[in-house]
């Protein structure tokens, strides 16, 4: 079993930035995938970024790319999501997912571990 506790989430004003980060514990190395994923209210939760253990290639939404940074630690097991230039649409509870795949995409089933999430809040 693989445990993740996200942190760093709060209120910004637009325009403005947040890291969040991930800790996983237990079975880290099943966390050969580690991603983001948002949801906003009334919305479905959808992906934001993705990184490999493995050359730690990243890969972003089309809708964060170029504002988000998402990186790793793997001798600390932690994941981060460094966000700038947020956007009130960036409003959302983010969570943080680990797949045993060395290539998982940003389908949600493609995740086997997740966080309980933290709430980002930007106001305008």
């Amino acid at each position: 079993q693989v445990q993740l506790v996200e942190s760093g989430g709060g209120l910004v004003q637009a325009g403005g930035s947040l890291r969040l980060s991930c800790a996983a514990s237990g079975r880290t190395s099943s966390t050969n995938t580690m991603g983001w994923f948002r949801r906003a209210p009334g919305k479905e939760r959808e992906f934001v970024a993705t990184i490999f253990r493995v050359f730690g290639s990243t890969y972003y939404a089309d809708s964060v790319k170029g504002r988000f940074t998402i990186s790793r630690n793997n001798a600390q097991n932690t994941v981060y999501l460094q966000m700038n230039s947020l956007k009130t649409e960036g409003a959302a509870a983010y969570y943080c997912a680990a797949s045993e795949s060395y290539i998982a995409g940003p389908g949600l089933n493609e995740y086997k571990y997740w966080g309980q999430g933290t709430q980002v809040t930007v106001s305008s």
